[in-house]
């Protein structure tokens, strides 16, 4: 059988990006999404608050939702962090000394700030570290472009991670979530 015709479709029809991703985390039973907010992760945030499988809240900061979910997996319970480029920023201490030491199969989607028309000079530069620090640590990560590749990598990603106990990074980019709009 193809590939194509083993993945699951969205329930009611969503082809959208967040709509995949929804039904690829519960398929995986990824039931924990804290999250910082974020305008391009916003549909997907929506719709992960209004179905009764998920938990779904806001936190202060980054490293905040990496140890909720770090503890929740120590407690039997698989999760995933929703943040944009900026907040990885934020990580690199928090993966080094309890997402690797410590084998916790961290699932981080990153919505890409930085590029493709980016109007924020910080965007730029912290969006052009992302990848480096990843490198550095040694963290599998991907950055998905395309709808019709999205489900297969997720879903992958997260059984990888999962059977070898290892964070991985997802990162939107622009061309996959429409990114960041600015109306003048």
């Amino acid at each position: 059988m193809a590939i194509a015709e083993q993945q699951t479709t969205p329930a009611a029809g969503d082809n959208s990006w967040h709509g995949i991703v929804l039904q690829t985390l519960k398929r995986n039973e990824i039931s924990l999404v804290p999250y910082v907010p974020d305008r391009v992760l916003t549909p997907l945030i929506k719709n992960l608050h209004a179905d009764p499988f998920f938990t779904t809240f806001a936190t202060a900061r980054e490293e905040e939702a990496v140890g909720i979910v770090s503890g929740a997996w120590m407690g039997g319970r698989r999760g995933a962090v929703l943040m944009q480029t900026s907040g990885f920023a934020t990580l690199a201490n928090v993966l080094a000394s309890l997402a690797v030491p410590y084998q916790i199969p961290l699932i981080m989607f990153v919505s890409e700030r930085g590029t493709l028309g980016e109007f924020n000079y910080g965007q730029s530069l912290v969006c052009r570290t992302m990848r480096p620090v990843l490198d550095s640590l040694a963290l599998e990560h991907h950055t998905i472009t395309r709808l019709d590749e999205l489900e297969f990598i997720v879903d992958r990603s997260i059984k990888q991670a999962v059977t070898t106990q290892a964070p991985v990074a997802l990162i939107l980019n622009p061309l996959l979530t429409g990114g960041k709009v600015f109306d003048k």
